[in-house]
């Protein structure tokens, strides 16, 4: 941890980031630690709940359709057995979670936060991220557990985990691109975070996460792979961890397009909305 400190110390006078933009970074990371202690606060397990919560999941799905529905997959790189629906399940799940779970909770982080919002000098820039890099970092302890599990039943590590980062920053565009939009339309339209879980409710279904994207109609696998980027997100994933071999270079490079256009937009509206909170509020 001292190394890690020392090294972002020294970014700073390597780097030509102003030194504004460092003191907002710093007041983002307070928040995401404040914000991941109040979820835990007074419980025993404390900050291994999200891991629980993603590891019984990984059971549950796992027994229904692996032992009760008896559904096969073969993986070049896993044996064929009841676990390795499971991993490849959990792997198209988790970045699924974060995708949600930041949504959701970014769609309510200026609504929830007016005394921040009423101060002139707090950067509102920041509140959507909060919510989503928490679930984010939550998620990746199940990450870090499904590495686990895929080396011990693999016998080996993918060189291609070092190219996660990168999907990451598809992820993280597209969840706070929507998590800009999301938050600055609900302080005028309080409606929508149930709009939006409705709507993420039929998107999940429209992405191959719990069924391969080879039951798609082959009529309709350009539409869902090209258009949806979290279909892009979720096989990427699978690749890196569970194959070891991307196998959807362009789908990911569209998705990563797509991803920074929302964002950009979600961003500019968010700033146009933004003079108007205090007063809503």
């Amino acid at each position: 941890m001292r190394g890690f400190v020392h090294k972002a110390a020294g970014l700073r006078n390597i780097l030509p980031v102003k030194e504004q933009l460092w003191a907002k970074f710093d007041l983002l990371k307070a928040l995401v630690r404040r914000d991941l202690d109040a979820r835990y606060k007074g419980s025993i397990v404390g900050n291994l709940w999200p891991l629980l919560n993603q590891l019984s999941q990984l059971l549950i799905y796992t027994y229904v359709f692996s032992i009760v529905l008896k559904v096969k997959l073969s993986l070049r790189s896993l044996p064929e057995n009841n676990l390795t629906f499971g991993l490849w399940l959990f792997a198209g799940l988790l970045p699924w979670i974060a995708f949600t779970g930041g949504l959701m909770q970014s769609a309510g982080s200026v609504v929830g936060q007016p005394n921040l919002v009423k101060k002139v000098v707090f950067p509102l820039a920041l509140l959507p991220l909060v919510p989503i890099l928490s679930t984010f970092i939550e998620s990746s302890f199940g990450l870090m557990a499904l590495i686990v599990l895929v080396a011990v039943t693999s016998h080996t590590l993918h060189p291609t985990l070092a190219l996660l980062p990168l999907v990451w920053l598809t992820q993280l565009l597209l969840t706070a691109g929507l998590g800009y939009l999301a938050a600055g339309l609900t302080v005028f339209l309080r409606d929508i975070p149930q709009t939006l879980n409705v709507l993420l409710n039929v998107w999940m279904y429209l992405t191959p996460i719990i069924y391969p994207a080879s039951a798609i109609p082959q009529a309709w696998q350009a539409w869902v792979f090209w258009l949806n980027p979290m279909t892009a997100i979720a096989e990427v994933y699978r690749d890196l961890v569970l194959i070891g071999e991307v196998k959807h270079w362009g789908e990911w490079g569209v998705a990563s397009t797509i991803s920074a256009i929302i964002f950009c937009c979600g961003f500019a509206v968010y700033k146009r909305l933004r003079p108007a909170f205090a007063d809503v509020l």
